[in-house]
């Protein structure tokens, strides 16, 4: 596989900072060194992939739209009968504990890692996790640089985006094959992110975040059937309804996607990331991409988290 070029965007790209490089990991109650933060070899997520997961951003000392990421943790756990043994409030408290610990209050993201726990036998039956669930708090130093300069460039990958029973798009799932295939796609294509199509060749989602176009003033993103239930997608679409901006859950195609006047990612790391081409076309008039569609939406969202953590 061609290496990168230079210029190579992730909607994860964030500043350096070598703070990043003592920080405390929550592992199962206790605060360790990032180089001792492991789990064991018989984790049933490193094993598997058997396990969940939210990614949290921290302003003003507070987890913006926090009861929205516990819905979408403690549905996903139930869904696959996952015991995460903590109560909202004690996921609260051990996320207050990290943060306090590595002296976090803005500008912070969080993994929160649930897996099914240690196995007695490397094997895939469920009940062979017998020791009760690993929980882990990953909490970085991280400002979102991916919406300045170049907007993301995609490229249509072969890799979709399942019917719900083979692997429901909706599980914030360890198992992440899937997105890293098509992201490998795009790399191979010279881009930075892999737009993937639903199972009946309608635009969906990329490997990392969901896809949004603007056509005419009205933004446009999937249905919604074979996506990840993305908080930042549901809160852009709500700012779109308060806000008398025509929004459209639908299936739409390719040929509308190349003809947008504008097209963003959302998610919770970067909120809202402008793409500046799919498959070598540009997208909208914009040198980098976006547009004031976008850079509405942006504003309106930045409120909407200063309000949430204020």
């Amino acid at each position: 596989m061609p290496a990168p070029t230079s210029d190579h965007k992730t909607t994860h790209d964030a500043a350096d900072d070598p703070r990043n490089e003592t920080i405390l990991i929550y592992v199962n109650g206790v605060l360790k060194p990032k180089a001792e933060a492991t789990v064991s070899v018989y984790d049933s997520g490193f094993m598997l992939g058997d396990g969940m997961w939210e990614g949290m951003r921290l302003h003003n000392g507070k987890w913006a739209f926090f009861g929205d990421h516990m819905d979408r943790l403690f549905e996903s756990c139930k869904a696959v009968s996952l015991d995460i043994g903590m109560t909202r409030e004690e996921i609260a408290a051990a996320l207050a504990m990290t943060a306090d610990a590595n002296g976090m209050t803005n500008d912070v993201h969080c993994r929160l890692m649930v897996t099914r726990g240690t196995k007695v036998r490397p094997f895939q039956h469920p009940s062979l996790s017998r020791s009760g669930p690993t929980v882990v708090i990953i909490m970085e130093h991280s400002v979102p640089t991916a919406g300045s300069g170049r907007g993301i460039r995609l490229a249509t990958v072969p890799q979709v985006r399942g019917l719900p029973m083979s692997q429901d798009a909706k599980y914030n799932s360890h198992s992440k094959l899937n997105c890293i295939l098509a992201c490998l796609q795009a790399e191979e294509a010279g881009a930075d992110e892999g737009l993937m199509l639903d199972p009946f060749g309608f635009v969906n989602t990329t490997n990392a975040c969901n896809f949004f176009i603007v056509r005419k003033g009205a933004v446009w993103t999937s249905t919604g059937d074979y996506c990840m239930n993305g908080v930042t997608r549901q809160k852009v679409i709500d700012l779109c309804r308060d806000n008398a901006i025509p929004v459209f859950e639908r299936n739409y195609s390719l040929f509308d996607t190349y003809g947008a006047d504008e097209a963003f990612l959302t998610g919770t790391h970067g909120g809202q990331t402008p793409v500046a081409m799919i498959d070598g076309k540009p997208i909208g008039t914009r040198p980098g991409g976006g547009g004031p569609v976008l850079d509405r939406i942006r504003a309106l969202y930045k409120d909407l988290v200063a309000r949430d953590t204020a």
